[in-house]
């Protein structure tokens, strides 16, 4: 009998189908408001980032600009255009500081401070994009909880990290800047402003979907209950750290992945639909359909065999565009096979399309924004997995539409460039202080 590549997928629990995009929404919503009560209370962080996004962005005014990541540390002067144009000098790019070898505290922010010096004398504020698990203070400095990445500063951790930067500055005769730490998600954000301020946004959310995926959006202080003496007038950003949202039903292989990830019961939304976890998903798939008789018995051999399968492999075979395809293209695999292994990554995509629909739209509608046509919330959405999936962004849009149309609710989607610099100088420009 033939293999029934579909209602396998579905007895896997991998079919958009069998998600209810109401029930899932309530359920984020939820979880979003435990967090905002809280700490803790719920699958979804919800950490404030005392940024605002009320303030204009200044055109032609000139900003430092930090963006550390895992593998770079970029650096130099930002201004926005008359057109909101993130325009970049003196920018340079190095290893991220403590990639090389270790570093202890003193040289970790000498070596920040340096990466600035020819630029500093021409901003007094400098916006500092720190990709790394931190705990963001009332006055916009960020504390270092923990490295990831395999960076090795360890004087580092705990440390807030712009107030080490300033002190290192001061000494080097930099005195009286002030600086702004924000997560990327959070920089995703602020990205948009400078586009949406243009065609009248009434809020703001950024998402990124790659490796990991996360989202940021603006909540009314009076709803952030954990947080004591917050204006109830005013709103800042929340870092949503959606990758752990919890309440959502997964599939035995979706369990398997998570219990043998380096990180079991974490961020478990993240291994359903990032670009790190959805091609090891793939293969897991194929392992388990192979003797059920998915495939013949030399790709069946083949798959057995496989240690790893990328994300990107399995993509290009879907995309069937030519591209590299590894091992999947070549004759361990019949024709045939291919095409079970589309069907059944194209059941991963059209899942992981749906469930990120539902993240941007519970975003939405918690912001309370965009009921009027005329003033949209701005996504600003960031992330390879998103934009180089095969289908990932029209299966997407179409679900927006219809989620939110459904709700009454509009949304502009754009996509800026270099999204950590240009959130960065934004903060670093409209920040109070």
């Amino acid at each position: 009998m033939d293999f029934d590549v579909k209602g396998w997928l579905r007895a896997q629990q991998v079919d958009a189908e069998l998600y209810s995009a109401d029930d899932l929404i309530a359920a984020f919503i939820e979880e979003m408001e435990a967090g905002l009560a809280q700490s803790g209370a719920g699958s979804l962080e919800m950490i404030p980032a005392y940024v605002g996004t009320d303030r204009e962005v200044p055109r032609g005014q000139p900003v430092a600009v930090i963006d550390a990541g895992g593998t770079n540390l970029r650096s130099g002067l930002a201004t926005f255009d008359a057109d909101g144009g993130l325009l970049l000098s003196a920018f340079t790019t190095q290893p991220m500081l403590g990639s090389q070898g270790e570093l202890s505290g003193e040289a970790f922010y000498g070596a920040l401070a340096d990466a600035i010096a020819d630029t500093i004398d021409q901003a007094d504020a400098i916006g500092f994009c720190f990709s790394f698990p931190a705990e963001i203070t009332p006055d916009g400095d960020g504390r270092l909880l923990h490295w990831t990445k395999e960076i090795e500063a360890p004087e580092v951790v705990g440390d807030c990290v712009g107030a080490g930067l300033l002190r290192a500055l001061v000494a080097r005769g930099h005195a009286g800047k002030r600086v702004i730490v924000l997560n990327d998600t959070v920089a995703a954000l602020l990205a948009g402003m400078a586009h949406g301020q243009a065609f009248g946004a009434s809020s703001y959310v950024g998402f990124i979907l790659g490796t990991g995926t996360n989202t940021a959006y603006v909540e009314r202080n009076a709803n952030i209950g954990k947080v004591p003496g917050l204006d109830p007038a005013g709103a800042q950003v929340i870092n949503v750290e959606s990758g752990g949202f919890a309440r959502f039903a997964r599939g035995p292989l979706d369990l398997k992945l998570d219990r043998e990830s380096i990180n079991p019961g974490k961020h478990v939304f993240e291994k359903i639909i990032s670009g790190v976890y959805m091609g090891p998903l793939a293969l897991e798939l194929f392992k388990a359909a192979a003797p059920e008789g998915a495939f013949s018995e030399q790709g069946t051999a083949a798959i057995m065999a496989m240690d790893e399968l990328t994300t990107i492999h399995i993509d290009n075979l879907l995309a069937d565009e030519g591209r590299d395809t590894g091992l999947l293209g070549t004759a361990a695999f019949r024709d045939a096979d291919r095409q079970v292994m589309r069907t059944m990554f194209e059941a991963v995509v059209a899942r992981a399309a749906l469930l990120t629909a539902v993240n941007i739209s519970a975003a939405v509608l918690k912001s309370g924004a965009g009921e009027d046509p005329a003033m949209p919330v701005c996504v600003n959405i960031d992330g390879s997995t998103y934009y180089k999936t095969t289908g990932m962004p029209a299966k997407v849009q179409a679900h927006l539409a219809t989620i939110l149309g459904a709700r009454g609710r509009h949304i502009h989607s754009v996509h800026v460039e270099d999204a950590p610099v240009a959130g960065a100088a934004i903060a670093g420009l409209t920040a109070r202080g």
